[in-house]
């Protein structure tokens, strides 16, 4: 069963974010646009990549008024040492979740048990607490935070303007579609 406009389980975890230990939970994220970026694990190879990505994209994201959460299922103790020795996870100023009992991995089905990682899963969570956009990678495969901005934004515009859908590489401002009688077979 797709997860696609489901709400998120209720969870309880800590993050590292900004120097501090900060609680987060179903309920402290409800109310505001949401993405979860899963990872496999701290001090490995192409996580690092992603997540400096996305540090390099942050700005942008909260100029939207979308908060970022990293998971992974290390701890929140793991996540400050990473970021107090990696130069790119140094960047990170979004809050880095740890999830080493898995509730979140599970909850939004991007755990390999048999590993106790996560697969790199991306999901965009509206601010009733539904999934709007999920992705899920093979964990060899990295992904790239200036599209998951444009997904987001898309999201942010069918969102604010019902009735419209986004075509394949739409961009903020670009001509969108009003699904119709009269436009079948015309596109």
């Amino acid at each position: 069963m797709s997860l696609i406009n489901t709400k998120i389980l209720p969870f309880k975890a800590t993050a590292y974010h900004n120097g501090k230990f900060v609680d987060v939970s179903n309920e402290s994220v409800a109310g505001k646009w949401a993405v979860f970026v899963f990872y496999p694990a701290d001090f490995t190879f192409v996580c690092p990549t992603e997540l400096e990505d996305l540090a390099d994209h942050y700005a942008e994201f909260q100029k939207l008024g979308v908060e970022v959460y990293s998971v992974s299922t290390d701890t929140h103790f793991a996540h400050k040492a990473w970021h107090d020795t990696s130069d790119a996870i140094g960047k990170v100023n979004y809050p880095m979740i740890g999830d080493p009992t898995h509730v979140l991995a599970n909850n939004f089905n991007v755990l390999i048990e048999e590993e106790g990682v996560a697969l790199r899963g991306t999901f965009v969570v509206n601010p009733e607490g539904e999934i709007k956009v999920l992705e899920i990678h093979d964990n060899g495969i990295g992904r790239d935070a200036a599209e998951l901005l444009r997904k987001v934004r898309a999201a942010l515009y069918i969102a604010a303007h019902p009735g419209e859908v986004c075509p394949a590489k739409w961009e903020e401002g670009a001509k969108t579609l009003t699904p119709s009688l009269d436009l079948v077979g015309k596109i």
